[in-house]
């Protein structure tokens, strides 16, 4: 379990730990604007996305050794693209678009690391069930959110003001080759590890529901994409109106994950009726869209 935890908190920490550091780092050369910020959290999300693609397709496809020496292979590659600052080739020259070059520079720096990083949380959960048949793995799920909102909230308070952004680079680099390390040991751990039920267990096999018709699954989309769109609006108000500086770009993304924490770490921590109330001052505030 240490070994499961340790490797899902640490790739979540880097995961979000890099997102104000890659930013800051190129927000010079493109003029400070709040197109910048939106630019690279745009990226990041599509990115996490894939990464998610990745982790469900390996998981449904392949065998549980194919998904180790992949996985750990794909780990191996990341590793020569260190270390991670971006060199002057990078720099924007006069007539280049600045949205395609973001998009190519963060491609090309943080694009394979980053994707990675963010299929850690669904294959080590993956693997985790499998190892022991029967255990609930979402509690790793809020742990992995944890390390995203520490890794926010510690980089615009502790990273930032301390260090220049090449030394951030640099660390960053070095701890992502402790976690490869960590990850590939969990994948090689995960690649027989299984645990059947024995005659006198407690796990109880059920039936397996009906799979979700495709209107649940849209409606799932349209729920995940709200949150998803409104973050990226504030997080564009408050660049563009208060000003492009990284805490304001970090508060947003904050509040979001700790919306998963509360949601998977127990279910003591959401309560309707609590919540429900809370969602009227916000709509009495904001007003419905005009029919």
């Amino acid at each position: 379990m240490l070994l499961y935890a340790g490797t899902i908190f640490l790739s979540a920490f880097l995961l979000f730990q890099v997102q104000p550091m890659i930013a800051k780092m190129i927000l010079p050369w493109f003029g400070g604007t709040a197109a910048v910020w939106t630019t690279c959290m745009l990226f990041f999300q599509l990115v996490l996305l894939a990464g998610y693609a990745y982790a469900h397709w390996s998981i449904k496809t392949l065998k549980p050794v194919q998904q180790a020496y992949l996985h750990s292979t794909l780990l191996g590659v990341s590793l020569l693209l260190l270390p991670i600052t971006p060199g002057e080739g990078w720099k924007p020259l006069g007539g280049d678009l600045p949205l395609v070059k973001i998009l190519l520079l963060l491609a090309g720096c943080v694009g394979l690391p980053y994707m990675l990083l963010s299929t850690t949380s669904p294959l080590i959960q993956a693997w985790y069930t499998r190892a022991g048949r029967g255990v609930v793995p979402y509690r790793l799920f809020a742990l992995s959110n944890l390390g995203s909102m520490i890794a926010l909230l510690s980089y615009p308070t502790l990273v930032e003001p301390w260090l220049p952004t090449h030394i951030q680079g640099t660390v960053w680099s070095a701890c992502y080759g402790a976690f490869a390390v960590l990850c590939v040991m969990t994948a090689m751990r995960s690649r027989t590890a299984t645990a059947p039920l024995s005659e006198d267990s407690s796990v109880i096999e059920e039936e397996a529901p009906a799979a979700p018709g495709i209107g649940i699954k849209l409606l799932w989309i349209g729920l995940a994409a709200c949150p998803s769109a409104l973050l990226l609006s504030v997080t564009n108000h408050l660049t563009e109106d208060v000003a492009s500086i990284p805490f304001l770009w970090v508060l947003p993304l904050t509040l979001y994950l700790l919306t998963f924490i509360l949601c998977f770490d127990a279910r003591g921590w959401y309560r309707r009726v609590v919540f429900y109330p809370l969602l009227v001052p916000r709509v009495g505030r904001y007003g419905l869209p005009a029919i």
